[in-house]
């Protein structure tokens, strides 16, 4: 897996669903990437997608969030996917903007919804 691609995958509570629809759709473009996510998501795309390896991380709340904007970056993740709920307010807020903002800085695609995540799945 040395200089494989790493993709990183959230989801707030009220899209974990959606994640694991997702994976299950593009699972054949996720199997190119390593797969990192925070605990309970990476859990359900495990579960829609025994065929994935994912790397479970810390729950978001708990500092998966952060986990993964250190891995951004040090360059290791290369690709966000960040199903947000813009609806639901969280106590962790400052974390997700903490890592929109790394992402934004080291110049890493990320998709915020399911319609940009569709677009960059097209071109993995």
């Amino acid at each position: 897996m040395a200089g494989q691609r790493c993709i990183a995958l959230i989801a707030h509570d009220l899209k974990k669903d959606d994640m694991a629809d997702f994976a299950r759709e593009h699972q054949q473009a996720l199997s190119q990437f390593r797969i990192v996510a925070t605990g309970t998501t990476g859990g359900r795309v495990q579960e829609a997608c025994p065929g994935l390896s994912v790397i479970r991380l810390k729950s978001g709340p708990l500092g998966g969030d952060q986990q993964i904007g250190a891995m951004i970056a040090t360059g290791e993740v290369h690709m966000l996917i960040f199903f947000i709920d813009p609806l639901t307010s969280l106590p962790h807020d400052v974390d997700v903007k903490a890592l929109t903002r790394l992402a934004t800085v080291y110049d890493i695609p990320m998709a915020l919804n399911r319609a940009t995540a569709e677009m960059l799945s097209d071109f993995c």
